[in-house]
């Protein structure tokens, strides 16, 4: 399975020992972005150039990453293949690639010592002429675990899942790393959160930094930075639904949302539409377990 928009491709580097990876997304010349991020325990980069009032126009790749801050010195292999590619935006000294980049905590799944690199962010962007893997725990998600509220020996496995909703020529995808405080919620009537609530002994809050979904919400609709915003906005109305409970204080989690600009769509229709990949996204990771 590969994304169903144009120009769009998906590389990953995965450490399999160490548990953890990073995922790159490859955008065409001219893909517009904008995101947001609701959690209260973010690690990111370059997202203040995404703000709808910053100069910034287009961006060339997207990066979702395991190994929390120190993750994010993947960027700068991605950085090194974009050049390569003669990707970024113009100046005097030469092209300078755009790449939005968040990270998600996975330190404690397998060796806390083992984290993405430049070298893994490239081998990832290189990876991105292959295979279009899009769910499973490969990449970002390798590391990555759900209902983490119930403590380790009741978490459950995690990872990246991915789906896309049609209408006509638009499409909508998202791509979503899922790394959560709380349960997939699949609608079931007595949803977690009635449980964190009376927690036994109580849960320690205090000591708590393991989580944070990210992720990126693709579609080929012809939108602006504002546009993309409210696509990203969309999205986190999405993870409210399949995460409970969502956007805690130590979660991280935060969306990208990109558009290619090839068919003219309303941004309530896009930004609709992904709400419910998003939702089928993050459920996908736990039908793959039951």
């Amino acid at each position: 399975m590969g994304i169903g928009i144009s120009g769009v491709s998906v590389g990953h580097w995965t450490d399999e020992v160490g548990r953890t990876g990073c995922t790159v997304l490859l955008l065409p010349a001219g893909t517009v972005a904008s995101c947001e991020v609701r959690g209260g325990a973010p690690a990111s980069r370059e997202l203040d150039a995404l703000s709808p009032d910053k100069a910034v126009v287009a961006i060339d790749a997207v990066v979702l990453t395991g190994g929390s801050a120190f993750g994010l010195a993947a960027a700068d292999g991605v950085m090194r293949y974009l050049e390569e590619q003669d990707r970024g935006v113009p100046t005097p000294a030469g092209r300078v690639p755009i790449v939005p980049t968040l990270a998600l905590f996975d330190l404690g799944a397998g060796d806390p010592a083992a984290r993405p690199t430049a070298e893994s962010g490239y081998l990832a962007a290189r990876a991105a002429a292959g295979e279009q893997i899009l769910v499973g725990r490969v990449g970002a998600g390798t590391g990555a675990h759900t209902s983490q509220w119930r403590g380790p020996q009741l978490r459950r496995p995690g990872g990246l899942g991915y789906a896309e909703r049609r209408l006509g020529d638009l499409v909508v995808g998202a791509l979503c790393a899922v790394n959560a405080f709380g349960d997939i919620d699949l609608g079931a009537a007595d949803i977690s959160l009635d449980a964190v609530l009376r927690l036994e002994g109580g849960f320690d809050f205090a000591r708590t930094r393991d989580h944070t979904t990210i992720g990126a919400v693709l579609t080929n609709a012809r939108l602006d930075k504002p546009g993309c915003r409210i696509v990203a906005q969309g999205a986190h109305d999405g993870l409210s639904r399949a995460l409970t409970p969502p956007h805690t204080r130590f979660d991280g989690d935060g969306f990208i949302a990109a558009a290619t600009g090839a068919v003219d769509a309303h941004v309530d229709t896009v930004r609709l539409m992904a709400l419910a990949a998003v939702v089928d996204a993050i459920r996908s990771v736990a039908a793959r377990e039951t």
